[in-house]
């Protein structure tokens, strides 16, 4: 079990909404002697300075595209939260060789950093999007994962850091959701533009998310990958509660599905839910293979039942009702609703 006392963090990517929940809450909880803030936005990083005033932070600026500067960084770190990435579809479809640069060259980066300074444990975030890939993003963020496993399964007995890794659904109200995108065209008085009415995603709360990372960084193994099961709701349904929400009365364009998006995301493939352990709110799924390459080929397993990926049309749906109670209880829209926007 990892324990968090007097450990140093370093968080890749720690200006985006993941890393400034978790700092927000190691720094409250008191355990962590510090934290290390490394990204590349200079300005988002004065904003989180200021709006933490907390000297337990140390601001580092950087890219995971280079080798010797995460390693830099790193030398003092105990603890490491891989949250660094490229993260939107069209952007990584248009431009995927830089999906490639920041979301896999850039995980083996950091993954050599950590393992050069012996660090503890690494924690990489994963998405959704990288089960059963059909876009870009989702297939980098599927190679890092595994990188992450290949890296763990490396490791020789007494080697002293720990590659893990977590994999959740969309993170409401983070960048790139459709969340935002709905309350923003409701303030400008616009359409909410719907690709399909029964495309279905993943609803997650920061809170989880930063839950199920917790948890993989206190449990888990080499090569673990752990999995936040989630519910689910239709476009159709998330686009009329923000209108219930707010009050608001702005038709619904729909525009049809654009490249690289499903209409219906997974969360755990079929492959890995039949070796999974389920732990209640998550599941964990080991290393399939390990460090010698000619169990590949003589290492399977027979299974008992066929088992069905875990997906958002599967999953438990919410809702309009539902996901207006689920978003009245997050702080980003209570900001919003009180004309107070509070997002960095």
């Amino acid at each position: 079990m990892t324990s968090l006392t007097d450990k140093t963090v370093l968080i890749t990517g720690g200006t985006g909404s993941f890393g400034k929940t978790v700092a927000r809450r190691l720094l409250d909880e008191g355990e962590v002697a510090g934290i290390v803030v490394f990204s590349r936005d200079e300005k988002k990083q004065h904003d989180m300075r200021l709006a933490f005033a907390d000297d337990r932070l140390r601001f580092e600026i950087g890219d995971v595209r280079d080798p010797a500067r995460i390693a830099r960084a790193m030398k003092d770190a105990d603890l490491v939260f891989h949250a660094a990435a490229l993260k939107h579809v069209p952007s990584c479809e248009f431009f995927p060789m830089e999906a490639v640069k920041t979301n896999i060259i850039g995980t083996d980066n950091v993954i050599d950093a950590a393992l050069h300074h012996g660090v503890d444990k690494l924690v990489v975030l994963s998405t959704d999007k990288a089960a059963y890939p059909v876009n870009a993003m989702g297939c980098s963020k599927m190679m890092m994962e595994k990188i992450m496993i290949a890296r763990a399964q490396a490791q020789q007995p007494g080697d002293k850091t720990v590659l893990c890794g977590v994999r959740y659904g969309n993170v409401m109200f983070s960048r790139g959701s459709v969340l935002p995108l709905f309350i923003d065209q409701i303030r400008q008085d616009a359409p909410l533009t719907v690709t399909h009415p029964g495309m279905t995603r993943f609803l997650l709360p920061l809170s989880d998310a930063v839950d199920l990372v917790l948890h993989a960084l206190k449990g888990g193994g080499n090569g673990d990958l752990f999995i936040r099961k989630a519910k689910a709701a239709t476009l159709a349904d998330m686009a009329q509660a923000c209108l219930d929400l707010m009050e608001a009365k702005n038709p619904v364009e729909i525009i049809g599905i654009r490249a690289g998006e499903k209409m219906h995301e997974t969360l755990a493939t079929a492959e890995e839910l039949s070796r999974a352990e389920d732990q209640g709110d998550y599941w964990r799924i080991p290393c399939q293979v390990g460090q010698e390459f000619e169990r590949f080929f003589t290492d399977g397993e027979a299974r008992t039942a066929e088992i069905d990926a875990f997906t958002s049309e599967n999953a438990e749906g919410l809702d309009v009702p539902e996901i207006v109670r689920l978003l009245a209880s997050l702080p980003e829209i209570v900001a919003v609703t009180s004309k107070i926007d509070l997002r960095v």
